[in-house]
């Protein structure tokens, strides 16, 4: 039996959707950049860039060195009740 490296691994978790419950179920006020970059299918980078130039279609909260982002503002941008 073949065994999976740490980085095959990383990239499964990463990439797995049962990590994240679907946009309507979500109860937490505010998700961090991994979280928002899945709901709104966009690279984390692209997200931490639109935070940086401050010209994303959201903007963020941070938190002491971490972004969070509303998740109201989320539903709101993809048109989600």
């Amino acid at each position: 039996m073949k065994a999976i490296s740490t980085t095959s691994l990383a990239r499964l978790e990463a990439n797995s959707p049962a990590k994240f419950p679907p946009l309507e179920e979500e109860t937490r006020p505010t998700l961090d950049t991994a979280a928002t970059a899945h709901y709104l299918r966009k690279a984390r980078q692209t997200l931490r860039i639109w935070a940086c130039k401050d010209n994303g279609p959201i903007r963020p909260i941070r938190v002491g060195a971490h972004l969070h982002w509303k998740t109201s503002d989320i539903r709101k941008l993809l048109g989600v009740e």
